[in-house]
């Protein structure tokens, strides 16, 4: 629960600062301020989340435990102190503090190891299951898009602080970033996020989880195309060649992949036992809609010629309507369903206990699901109208369900939705905010 928590401080930041007009579309995508809601979101959002999610549910994924129980939590401090130096970092850059010392050397350290932990951890504990089931073969290619995230993001900080002048590194630096943010966005969040939901959207709706020759063609073309943007553009990149040919050939592959992937998640729906829906799966269903969005979008904008101009708009689409959403609709059911485990698995069959359903009030949740995702959809049509005003106020609306949603979840955790004479049935007692 601690991930969770410090990644939903983080969104909440994140969103905040896009409210006030901190970052992108105010400044450049590339300036210091953008950078530093970027990582915010990347990093303090998506990423804990991911880890927070991997480490509760890979030993789903495998069933065998977890290899350590012990290190996710100096993964944890790890990564935020990490995240904290970058930020640092970037406002030093920008000359929003003062700079005696960078702090990207430090970040880059703590980063490092705080993913290095995690990688250990979860790549331990997938080695010991092989042969591996599918949605864990999507989570193993998606640690090593998460490695190769990490890797360029410490070369792009030793050069950024002059650490080292290594010609090879400067271009890897300066011509990198696209590399750098296929490997996190597609390789690493996008990937992992779909390996996850083949078999949460299974296990929630209760949908058979069978390996069919479509999923297995998501995983192949998928990887290939990972495979060619990350190793192929930075081999191009350091032969001195711009990988813009590469990624292109990449994003065709993986645009073939992504259309299967929509296919599979359409069959579980049409194929589940749970006749009704709930609320997360609806949720799940729209933040679905919005990665054909950004597949249509960037079809759309590439036809039009105004892709590279427009790729701030393609990149908010992803983050805030595909990963963002589909994690707090994940969110909304996974703490639910580990609170219920936590507080009421030991005593089933001894007393009677609510279900898990009972711990959330959808109806009241609904609205602030909606209101975030309209809002998100609201802020990508102002980025694509240039219009920075109407962004800023959908930010805000964006942020206002957010916080809506995070209340929820706060009171699911809590249990102040069951009812009172069944809250706390005898052997049971109330569990922590912040820990699991």
């Amino acid at each position: 629960m601690s991930y969770f928590a410090a990644a939903l401080a983080c969104l909440l930041a994140g969103e905040a600062l896009m409210a006030a007009g901190f970052g992108f579309p105010a400044a450049a995508l590339s300036s210091p301020e953008s950078l530093v809601v970027v990582h915010l979101i990347a990093i303090g959002w998506l990423s804990l989340l991911m880890l927070g999610a991997l480490f509760q549910f890979v030993p789903v994924l495998i069933a065998k435990p977890i290899y350590s129980n012990t290190l996710p939590l100096p993964t944890l401090v790890l990564l935020v102190a990490g995240l904290l130096a970058l930020l640092g970092g970037f406002l030093q850059l920008g000359g929003r503090i003062p700079a005696p010392h960078s702090c990207l050397t430090a970040a880059a350290a703590l980063l490092g190891t705080g993913f290095a932990l995690a990688l250990w951890n979860l790549g331990r504990s997938l080695w010991r299951a092989r042969p591996l089931p599918l949605a864990a073969r999507f989570v193993t290619i998606g640690l090593l898009c998460a490695a190769a995230t990490v890797a360029l993001g410490i070369i792009f900080a030793l050069v950024l602080d002059g650490t080292t002048g290594a010609t090879s590194l400067g271009d890897m630096a300066a011509y990198g970033i696209p590399v750098h943010a296929t490997a996190g966005l597609a390789g690493w969040l996008t990937f992992t996020a779909i390996g996850v939901s083949y078999r949460l959207l299974a296990m929630f709706m209760l949908a058979p989880e069978a390996e069919t020759a479509r999923s297995r063609a998501v995983l192949n073309f998928g990887t290939a195309a990972l495979a060619l943007a990350i190793l192929g553009g930075a081999g191009a990149i350091s032969l001195g060649r711009d990988p813009g040919a590469i990624l292109l050939a990449a994003s065709l592959i993986g645009s073939f992949a992504l259309v299967r992937y929509g296919r599979d998640v359409l069959h579980l729906y049409q194929a589940r036992k749970r006749r009704k829906i709930e609320l997360n799966a609806r949720m799940a269903a729209v933040a679905l809609v919005c990665l054909g969005g950004v597949l249509l979008l960037s079809i759309v904008l590439a036809a039009a010629g105004r892709f590279e101009a427009q790729i701030g708009a393609v990149v908010f689409l992803a983050v805030f309507g595909w990963l963002t959403g589909l994690g707090l609709a994940k969110l909304y059911k996974i703490v639910a369903f580990l609170t219920w485990l936590e507080c009421y698995g030991p005593v089933l069959g001894k007393t009677a206990t609510p279900r898990v359903q009972d711990l959330v009030v959808e109806s009241r949740a609904a609205k602030w699901f909606w209101l975030y995702f309209t809002a998100v959809w609201s802020a990508t049509s102002c980025l694509l109208l240039e219009a920075p005003v109407g962004f800023r106020l959908s930010a805000a609306l964006m942020l206002a369900g957010t916080v809506g949603v995070a209340m929820h979840i706060v009171r699911i955790r809590l249990m102040l939705d069951v009812k009172p004479e069944m809250r706390l049935p005898q052997l049971t007692q109330r569990l922590a905010l912040l820990s699991s």
